[in-house]
């Protein structure tokens, strides 16, 4: 338990001490008398029960009980004057919009809208988040998060959230530029013959890609990789010929750049809307109202 007896000043003369090594100089930068300074080390050390400095050479030399304390003591007084400055002159709190980011709406959509965003609000941290649609969409609701970007919700995960559509995005089959499939008369039942990554259960999209691919009669597709990461999927993808179905937002700046390809598909159904899960109920942030303003700038031409 900490003395009653201690006080501020023994710290600041104990310190002045042992960094000047003399009892007169330490009253000096104290601006108090050598007998003043000389009783208040004699204090310390009553508090303590032990000797903090040796008195035998011309000057004074912390013993091995004033060094541990030494140590101890800078810290306390550092910590003390850091603690006056808080209080005294609290940090403002910088201004952030915290977004949660679905991999459809992660390699193009709202990158661009945070760099305009960014352009014109500086002041603002944009807080990122990604993850699956579930974890996003509950700290949407419980607060933490201030909008979500990517797909609509499914029916009976929309509790309490409002979405507004940006655009129609399509789920693509997308391969290698020299892939088998890449040319006019493909079937889709060929598919069958080349390892194909979906996505996985409880993604957004699986449902879709499920019937869709049962429809054109692959009832029980076997997937070599259940993945919506763009990172895994591109390096599989490039290396193999996988077959896979994704939402054209993730790879499309693969596909624009040339590194991917679509395999064409008479479908626009395999698809669904992309836009902005918000609370019901609340107005934005000024700060996320900024933000949507450059998302919604951002999509447009995006998709149909």
């Amino acid at each position: 338990m900490l003395s009653p007896h201690l006080r501020l000043r023994h710290l600041r003369c104990f310190l002045e001490v042992a960094r000047l090594g003399s009892l007169s100089a330490a009253a000096e930068a104290l601006h108090v008398s050598q007998p003043a300074a000389s009783k208040t080390i004699r204090e310390l050390e009553e508090i303590l029960g032990t000797a903090l400095f040796d008195r035998s050479g011309r000057r004074l030399s912390l013993t091995a009980a004033g060094r541990v304390y030494q140590t101890h003591a800078g810290t306390a007084i550092l910590d003390l004057e850091r603690a006056q400055k808080l209080v005294r002159d609290p940090p403002k709190q910088r201004p952030r919009v915290r977004a949660g980011v679905l991999p459809t709406a992660a390699t193009g959509l709202v990158p661009h809208a945070a760099l305009a965003f960014r352009a014109a609000h500086p002041e603002v941290l944009i807080d990122v988040m990604t993850g699956p649609n579930w974890l996003l969409l509950s700290l949407l609701r419980e607060g933490q998060l201030d909008l979500v970007v990517g797909r609509m919700p499914q029916q009976g995960n929309h509790e309490g959230l409002s979405f507004r559509r940006l655009y129609w995005e399509k789920v693509v089959p997308v391969v290698h530029r020299g892939h088998p499939l890449l040319r006019p008369d493909w079937d889709y039942g060929e598919l069958a013959h080349y390892p194909l990554m979906l996505p996985p259960q409880g993604a957004l999209i699986a449902a879709a890609v499920a019937n869709w691919l049962h429809s054109v009669g692959i009832e029980d597709p076997q997937p070599a990789y259940e993945n919506v990461s763009l990172a895994f999927g591109r390096e599989v993808v490039l290396q193999s010929d996988t077959v896979w179905f994704i939402s054209e937002g993730v790879v499309r700046p693969e596909l624009e750049s040339g590194a991917l390809a679509v395999l064409p598909i008479r479908n626009d159904l395999l698809g669904g809307p992309v836009g902005i899960s918000l609370r019901e109920g609340g107005a934005p942030s000024p700060e996320a109202a900024g933000l949507i303003a450059a998302i919604d700038h951002a999509a447009i031409g995006l998709g149909a």
